[in-house]
């Protein structure tokens, strides 16, 4: 090559450069121009938009926008999204209002792929993708009248759009490291931090407006919250999890490690109290919800279930009996009581438990041990568990069929039925208890009756009980045989020590050797009375306890009552 050509060459593209260079330039000048004239046009259409798709229920504010023609991208600075309090009013009296509304703020929204000429010219609304970075979100619940309106007949979103929009497309909406509070009105119930959530393939066109495969528009709505950690207002427990996943287009949800520790060791945390107060110490590897219907959530503020699954868990629960009851009637504590106060209606269908170990331990200022009653393994299913009026009004009773292994040996099977209605809270609860060593008991009886289980072996037993608020009556069998039993005290240094002439007495001329079945067996007819400060398992086991002590020989000897409550 020629030095003259190749001066020629690098000539043309120096031309060429210089050409493309002042183009970008151009470009860039009339993108700076366009962009501060469209500014004014796109504020005034992004606020008219949410105000005539919410049909004036909500106002968007932002402090400025930033658009950039050449990249498509938009970022709104300084947001907040906040409900018109005087038209939900007017909603609600016209019993057309949602059960929720929402607030919401953030520092910056960022749009990537604004086709704005196609928006502009053709109506179209084409998005790659919205960003909300770290938002505050407030969910707020408020009790409304069920709609006036079937959904059938509402408008659709698209329709309230039609008028300035032939289509919205957006292909994710990122909700990231958000802080959302839940509130019943104006008390905040719950609080999450870090939470994500991710809406895919969202189109809202004259076709889409009847697909049933969406839900709000959108093909998934999926949200997450990795490693929660928080601490209760009573600065007494903390809340863990590790996972918490959802879908509303799937309908589940699934949470796993769940805890709830408590902050401190069992006597010390009792203590912190001038009243008995139960201790929970919980720890869930998996809970999971199926068949959640959000939608009729967030329009109607009723929670339907299809399944709840619990397990494997391990729940220990323990009380110091040496303070004072508290003086509150805990009967308003029962399930199927406690039930009707959550503050939304709820159904659901079938509650499943799996492999649940249960502790229940008290604290005997006199022994100065802890005894503790424990059920391994404990699975069944509870089902029909609603607050919801309309379902109650056509089934009112909810069923358990729950079996565990009392003590870790013990197979018992027990079947609750819960009136859900009836004012006194009405159960009935039967079950069966196949053979066993009775001295597994000691485990108990020791620290809390001061009585050891020399020898003795279950070979069954059997209640049907009804109960409620007031208290019991029913049948308890209890069948066994060869039952010795030592009862202890303490010496001078307060070591344990066996009270040979009691007990003597109580094996030679209370206790009863065995209960055989057949026609000669023993069955006992039980009624027991409740104290107010006595909870729902409390009635279940003593009212069991106590036919057991009648049908060994031990009833005429009294059951230590329990102490007044502490007066307010």
């Amino acid at each position: 090559m020629s030095t003259t050509t190749f001066y020629r060459k690098r000539k043309f593209w120096y031309w060429a450069g210089g050409i493309v260079g002042a183009i970008v330039v151009l470009l860039g000048i009339a993108a700076l121009v366009l962009s501060s004239k469209w500014k004014p046009t796109l504020t005034a259409k992004i606020k008219d938009g949410v105000k005539e798709a919410s049909q004036g229920l909500y106002r968007i504010d932002f402090k400025d926008i930033r658009l950039n023609l050449i990249t498509g991208t938009a970022v709104l600075d300084s947001i907040s999204l906040v409900p018109d309090t005087s038209v939900f009013n007017q909603l609600r009296a016209n019993r057309a209002a949602p059960a929720h509304l929402f607030r919401i703020k953030l520092a910056h929204l960022k749009i990537s792929r604004l086709g704005v000429l196609t928006a502009y010219f053709k109506k179209k609304v084409a998005l790659k993708a919205i960003i909300l970075d770290q938002p505050s979100i407030d969910m707020i619940y408020h009790k409304v009248p069920k709609r006036k309106v079937p959904a059938k007949e509402e408008q659709t979103l698209y329709q309230l759009i039609s008028k300035s929009l032939k289509s919205i497309s957006v292909g994710q909406i990122k909700v990231q490291d958000a802080n959302f509070d839940y509130y019943h009105g104006k008390q905040k119930l719950n609080a999450v931090k870090h939470l994500s959530i991710s809406v895919k393939d969202i189109l809202i066109d004259s076709l889409s407006q009847f697909d049933t495969t969406r839900v709000f528009h959108s093909r998934n709505i999926g949200f997450e919250l990795l490693g929660y950690q928080s601490v209760t207002k009573d600065k007494m427990y903390t809340l863990k999890l590790d996972t918490l996943r959802g879908s509303i287009t799937g309908r589940d949800l699934e949470v796993r490690g769940f805890k709830m520790v408590p902050m401190y060791p069992k006597l010390t945390f009792s203590r912190k109290y001038s009243t008995q107060k139960d201790r929970y110490d919980l720890d869930f590897r998996k809970i999971s919800l199926a068949g959640i219907d959000y939608v009729g959530l967030n329009n109607n503020g009723e929670l339907y279930v299809k399944e709840v699954n619990l397990g494997p868990a391990r729940v220990d629960v323990f009380m110091n009996r040496e303070l004072p009851p508290p003086n509150i009637d805990k009967a308003r504590n029962f399930p199927h009581v406690a039930l009707r106060r959550l503050p939304v209606p709820t159904i659901v269908e079938r509650l499943k438990i799996a492999k649940i170990d249960v502790a229940y331990g008290e604290y005997n200022p006199k022994t100065k041990e802890i005894g503790a009653v424990k059920l391994n393994g404990l699975n069944g299913t509870i089902s029909n568990l609603s607050n919801d009026s309309a379902r109650l009004s056509l089934r009112n009773h909810a069923y358990a069929d729950l079996t565990a292994y009392v003590m870790g040996t013990a197979e018992m099977n027990v079947k609750i039925d819960f009136n859900l209605t009836a004012k006194n809270a009405a159960f009935q609860y039967k079950g069966t208890v196949k053979a066993f060593d009775l001295k597994a008991l000691n485990a108990i009886s020791k620290p809390l009756g001061q009585i050891a289980i020399e020898s003795g072996k279950v070979t069954g037993a059997y209640f049907d009980v009804s109960a409620n608020n007031s208290g019991s009556r029913g049948v308890v069998s209890f069948f066994y045989t060869d039952l010795k039993i030592k009862m202890l005290g303490e010496d001078e240094n307060g070591k344990e020590k066996k009270k040979g002439l009691l007990s003597f007495l109580a094996n030679t001329m209370l206790i009863k050797d065995d209960n055989i079945p057949g026609e000669k067996a023993r069955k006992v007819t039980v009624t027991h009375e409740r104290v107010p400060q006595a909870s729902f398992f409390n009635l279940m086991w003593k009212t069991v306890f106590k036919g057991m002590r009648e049908a060994v020989g031990i009833g005429i000897v009294p059951m230590k009552k329990m102490p007044e409550p502490k007066k307010k």
